[in-house]
């Protein structure tokens, strides 16, 4: 068993009967959701799963889990997720995998966030790992260039055949290269105010509990209480 599935199958047995699941996007994620399709066929789990991408949503439906849109419910008592990166203070970058508006989205409205990682993803500062930031495409040059004058080492982010990428919601993502981000909240603001940028992958303040898999067996830290700012 790898430490992907590992944690996946860990993370899994925190749903409960009747809960609403926030469904991650990714490869980590994709076996949190393989084991619910496991436990909804064979223990007769009842849940209701609310997808972050089209991906997830076909996974999910093929494993007869039903599915609902975030507009269906009044709120998200779970959602489970990967992250390309976690500080030391359980801040995190998500968008790796392009669902990252999505997932902000149904994170927003959860009662609870579980991310799971091998444990590579964790890391002291954020930022050697891109910070993917999605943009409409009318003005997406402007943008860019604002990014290569802030000295943020932007790019475009492509198709595995050189074509822009595009979301599910049809739009383009900038990858920042940046090394470390050492105020991400000051980033987070900065971001948020710019015309044109749709969502970024800053997910700040947000978990309760990491799940990491290690090669000795998965790792549950509960995150302390945030001091507020």
């Amino acid at each position: 068993m790898n430490l992907k599935q590992m944690v996946g199958i860990e993370a899994a047995s925190y749903v409960k009967q009747d809960m609403i699941v926030g469904l991650g996007t990714g490869s980590t994620a994709y076996y949190f959701i393989e084991e619910l399709g496991r436990r909804v066929k064979e223990e007769h789990l009842q849940i209701q799963g609310v997808p972050t991408s089209i991906a997830s949503r076909e996974q999910a439906s093929k494993l007869g889990i039903p599915i609902r849109t975030i507009d269906d419910v009044p709120y998200v008592d779970l959602v489970v997720d990967g992250a390309d990166e976690i500080s030391a203070d359980f801040q995190g970058i998500k968008g790796g995998g392009a669902a990252l508006l999505f997932e902000k989205i149904v994170a927003s409205y959860a009662k609870e966030i579980i991310w799971i990682v091998d444990q590579s993803k964790m890391v002291d500062t954020l930022g050697k790992f891109p910070l993917p930031v999605e943009v409409v495409p009318y003005g997406a040059k402007q943008l860019f260039r604002l990014f290569s004058e802030k000295g943020y080492n932007p790019s475009f982010r492509l198709t595995a055949d050189g074509q822009l990428l595009t979301t599910d919601c049809n739009h383009n993502i900038i990858d920042l290269h940046l090394t470390a981000i050492e105020h991400p909240h000051q980033l987070n603001e900065e971001l948020n105010q710019l015309v044109g940028v749709v969502e970024h992958g800053l997910f700040l303040d947000m978990v309760k509990t990491v799940i990491v898999g290690q090669d000795n067996g998965p790792k549950t830290i509960l995150v302390p209480p945030r001091k507020i700012k």
